[in-house]
């Protein structure tokens, strides 16, 4: 899978995608660090990557319509640090939503996926 880190994301989270078999960009090593939602977004759509985040800016699908773009995932957690995060990338690595989410929106947060489909998909 194809798949955009948005900047607040930590490096291990790289390493583990890339260590699963994604296909990992991030938006520092692409100097886009700064540049506003919606290009990254935008970015990510033209090269057909999933955005990772943990900004939940991105999970307002008014903002960014459901099939506008490759997949957005957000990550709620009380706490940004790795060590927190680690368990809730790989439960969602395991449960084989990175790859069904086309168009979609996952929320993730410590105890649970929330899946918004795009339109039209079951």
């Amino acid at each position: 899978m194809k798949i955009k880190l948005d900047e607040n994301m930590p490096a291990a989270l790289n390493e583990a995608l890339h260590l699963a078999g994604h296909d990992v960009t991030t938006v520092h090593d692409e100097n886009l660090s700064g540049i506003e939602d919606p290009v990254i977004l935008q970015e990510a759509a033209r090269e057909a990557r999933l955005l990772m985040t943990f900004d939940v800016g991105f999970g307002d699908i008014r903002s960014f319509p459901l099939g506008s773009h490759a997949g957005i995932i957000v990550f709620r957690l009380k706490d940004q640090r790795w060590v927190v995060l680690k368990e809730p990338v790989m439960r969602l690595i395991s449960s084989g939503i990175v790859h069904r989410l086309r168009g979609g929106l996952a929320v993730v947060d410590e105890d649970r996926i929330r899946i918004k489909p795009k339109e039209g998909r079951p």
